[in-house]
C-alpha cells in the first residue's frame, strides 16, 4: 500500500482537519463534536437547512458538499461507516434556523438507523425534520424492491434540487417533496475496474483480477451483478444504458440531466469517452440532454470505474437545477 498518511487510525480526523482548514472561510467544526461539520455563519435569510452525513472516504460526498453550499451541515463517520446519532443531532442543532431541517442521505442501513434516531431526538427539541433517502442504484436490487436499493452518485441531483429549493424559500414539506421527486426520477448504473484500499487495512477491499471488470459494484465494494473481462468503453455503456432507459421510460423529447461520475482513480478523459456513448444513446432514444455534469462527485478512495446517472427532468426540476448550475458557476 502506498498512501500519503501518518497513523492509519488518525486518517479520518487528520483529513477532516485539513479539509476544514482549507475551507475555513466556509465551514467549521461544531464545538465538542469535531465530526460535525457545518457552514460558517448563518444563511443570508432564515430558511430550511439541509443536512447530510455518511462514512468518510467518498469525497466530495458527503462533507465536501458543505463547502460547495449544497448542504448546511454533515455528520462524518469512520471510513465507509455511518456517523453516530449524536454527531447527526449536533449537526441538526447547529444548522437549524427555525424552519426545520431536511435530511438528504444515501439508503444504507446504518445511516438510516442513526439518522432516524437523530430526527426523533431533534423532534423532542422542537426541531422539525423531514428525510429524503436516495436509492438511485438500479443494479443493487430489482425494481419491485426499490426500497432496498443503494444510493450512489445520483445523490448529486438530490443535493442540487434541495439546495435550490431552500434558497428560493420553500418550506420544509415543499423542499422535501420536490427533492423526493428528483430521487424518484433518477436512475444510476456503474462499473468497477479496481477496488479501494482502506487506510487501516492496507489491501483492496474486494478482489478483482487484472483485466476484469464488475458491473454494479457498490461504492463500498458491495458485490455487483456480473464479472467478466474488461470490455471496450462503448461496450460497457451499451450494457449499462438499456436497463437505465427501460426504468426511466422517458418519452421522445423528454428533457434529462446526466451525471458521469468517476469513482476515484478514473481520468477525466475516460469519463468523457463514457459520456460520448451515453449521449449517443440518449439522442437515439429521443431524449433532450439539458444539463451534463462530468467529474468525481461520489468517489471511493482510489477505486477505478465510473457510474452513469440520469435525471428525467420536469419543468420545476429543470428550473431548480438551472438555478443551482448558475449559482455554482457564479
Amino acid at each position: 500500500m502506498q498512501k500519503l498518511l501518518n497513523d492509519p487510525d488518525d486518517f479520518v480526523d487528520e483529513a477532516l482537519e485539513g479539509f476544514v482548514l482549507a475551507h475555513a472561510a466556509r465551514v467549521r467544526q461544531v464545538d465538542g463534536e469535531p465530526r460535525a461539520v457545518v457552514r460558517r455563519g448563518p444563511p443570508p435569510q432564515p430558511r430550511v437547512a439541509v443536512a447530510t452525513g455518511g462514512g468518510f472516504g467518498h469525497l466530495p460526498l458527503f462533507v465536501g458538499y458543505v463547502a460547495t453550499g449544497f448542504a448546511d451541515g454533515c455528520a462524518v463517520g469512520n471510513m465507509f461507516a455511518s456517523p453516530s446519532t449524536d454527531v447527526m443531532l449536533a449537526v441538526t442543532r447547529a444548522v437549524d434556523a427555525g424552519r426545520g431541517v431536511l435530511y438528504v442521505y444515501g439508503n444504507y442501513g446504518g445511516d438510516k438507523l442513526n439518522f432516524e434516531a437523530a430526527a426523533e431526538l431533534a423532534g423532542d427539541e422542537d426541531i422539525e425534520v423531514e428525510t429524503v433517502r436516495v436509492n438511485d442504484d438500479i443494479l443493487s436490487a430489482p425494481v419491485d424492491e426499490r426500497a432496498r436499493r443503494r444510493g450512489i452518485a445520483g445523490i448529486w441531483f438530490a443535493y442540487a434540487v434541495a439546495a435550490a429549493a431552500v434558497r428560493r424559500g420553500d418550506d420544509l414539506a415543499t423542499a422535501a417533496s420536490v427533492t423526493r421527486r428528483a430521487v424518484d426520477r433518477t436512475r444510476s448504473v456503474g462499473v468497477a475496474l479496481a477496488a479501494p484500499i482502506l487506510p487501516g487495512v492496507g489491501t483492496p477491499n474486494f478482489e478483482l483480477a487484472a483485466g476484469e471488470m464488475e458491473i454494479g459494484t457498490g461504492i463500498h465494494g458491495e458485490p455487483g451483478v456480473r464479472r467478466g473481462p474488461l470490455q471496450r468503453a462503448d461496450d460497457v455503456v451499451d450494457e449499462l444504458m438499456p436497463p437505465l432507459l427501460d426504468e426511466l421510460a422517458m418519452p421522445a423529447g423528454a428533457p434529462a440531466a446526466v451525471l458521469i461520475n468517476g469513482l476515484g482513480a478514473t481520468p477525466m478523459e475516460e469519463l468523457y469517452i463514457v459520456y460520448r456513448r451515453v449521449h449517443h444513446w440518449l439522442t437515439k432514444a429521443g431524449v433532450a440532454v439539458a444539463d451534463v455534469v462530468v467529474g468525481e462527485h461520489a468517489a471511493s478512495l482510489e477505486m477505478a470505474g465510473a457510474s452513469i446517472s440520469v435525471l428525467h427532468l420536469d419543468d420545476e426540476l429543470s428550473a431548480l437545477l438551472a438555478a443551482t448550475t448558475a449559482w455554482l458557476a457564479g
